[in-house]
């Protein structure tokens, strides 16, 4: 009997020759991955020992930089447990500063063919590396840091296969948007993606698309090896690794074929993300007091370059904010470099350090009673950027660039005509 990519990938890490769906999977966990949240005082236990310091990395990304007591607190005590036990992968407030998943992304973490663990729901984006990440609550990441292992239910895998290439001004947000809209929840499935039009994503749009499985309700979100990504990780590891294909008689819930070339530019309505798409002209003309970029989503350098494009030469519309947060430092120096945060800022946006900000209505950016926000980011739901009252359209960093100039939902087509 054939396996999926995560099938094999979790009967590599059980030790099993084989597991199926509905089976209890054991496994050796490669990488956990803490965060500045993971040292809540409500949530965190005095730990007496770890499996091993060199397969732990602590990143600080919620609460940075920290703006209340609770938040500095947070990060004095993962300062201490880091130390305690030498952990060297400690990516503090400062130059190594960044979203989690757009850290591990950088530095190679997630290994191809391995399991990973993190405190956030978004750890499926390392599913961009052929790896099978996936986040877990805090008693679990507890017992991965201290036993190195973790268990999961093996669901069934629903494949995408990708013909064509992607439109200019349409990117993997509005392939998220398409697939969302026309096939809805994933729950208790995992995700597989390939393809021959894969080839044409890049690794920054292969990153959004698996960090948006969350929203899918997905188990695992993963995607297939090829030469773009050993290249990426071998730019990033010295540690060997060895992708993992699926089978060829490998058994699916389903399989779908998604012609890139056709899809358009989407928005998502407010309070939720599933069955929610629709095309920009359906909601164009509608008023915004905020449009925001970022997240571990869409704070790559794609995505600030995106932006840049759109508004190049042009002014962000009285009365609306615009809110740009590069995903790591890194991401900031290279914008920076290029000169995209010059362009970004002479339109009138405020670019923000990087961390998880006005996405989890944090900090940086949260909306009031009422206020209306179009976003590039990871979540849409009531409350989630701030006041409960406040509706949130999703759409791509072209699009959210795209309104903020004219202060209402409007497209970007005009650009890449």
């Amino acid at each position: 009997m054939g396996m999926t990519i995560t099938e094999k990938i979790l009967a590599r890490a059980s030790g099993a020759a084989l597991v199926v769906p509905g089976e209890v999977a054991v496994v050796e966990v490669d990488t956990a991955v803490l965060l500045d949240l993971s040292f809540l005082p409500e949530g965190w236990r005095e730990v007496l020992k770890v499996h091993d310091p060199s397969r732990i990395a602590i990143v600080f990304d919620h609460l940075v930089p920290a703006a209340t007591v609770q938040a500095a607190t947070c990060h004095k005590t993962g300062r201490e447990f880091a130390a305690k036990f030498g952990i060297e992968r400690l990516h503090d407030v400062g130059p190594d500063q960044g979203i989690s998943h757009a850290v591990i992304a950088e530095h190679g973490y997630a290994v191809p063919g391995t399991v990973l663990v993190n405190a956030d729901s978004h750890t499926c984006g390392a599913g961009a590396f052929n790896c099978a990440a996936r986040g877990v609550g805090g008693p679990d990441m507890l017992w991965a840091v201290t036993t190195g292992s973790a268990w999961f239910r093996v669901g069934e895998t629903v494949r995408y296969d990708f013909t064509g290439a992607l439109r200019p001004g349409v990117t993997a947000k509005d392939l998220f948007l398409y697939i969302a809209g026309k096939y809805g929840a994933h729950v208790n499935q995992n995700i597989e993606y390939g393809g021959p039009g894969m080839s044409g994503l890049s690794i920054n749009a292969r990153r959004t698309l698996a960090t948006m499985g969350a929203e899918f309700s997905a188990e695992f979100t993963i995607f297939e090896p090829d030469d773009v990504l050993v290249s990426y990780m071998r730019d990033r590891t010295t540690r060997p690794f060895e992708p993992v294909l699926p089978d060829p008689d490998a058994r699916y819930a389903d399989r779908r074929t998604i012609d890139l070339g056709a899809l358009e530019p989407l928005v998502a309505l407010p309070d939720a993300v599933v069955n929610q798409s629709v095309p920009v002209s359906e909601v164009a003309g509608t008023r915004i007091d905020q449009a925001f970029i970022g997240s571990c989503a869409n704070g790559t350098l794609d995505d600030l370059a995106l932006a840049a494009q759109v508004v190049r030469g042009r002014k962000v519309a009285r009365g609306t904010r615009f809110i740009v947060t590069p995903g790591t430092q890194s991401i900031f120096r290279a914008a920076l470099k290029a000169g995209y945060i010059e362009t970004l800022l002479e339109a009138g946006a405020v670019v923000t350090p990087a961390t998880c900000g006005a996405c989890i209505g944090g900090h940086m950016g949260v909306l009031g009673p009422d206020e209306v926000c179009i976003t590039a980011s990871t979540r849409n739901f009531k409350g989630r950027m701030g006041d409960p009252s406040a509706r949130i359209y999703m759409a791509s960093p072209a699009t959210v660039a795209a309104s903020a100039l004219a202060g209402r939902i409007a497209g970007a087509e005009e650009v890449f005509a």
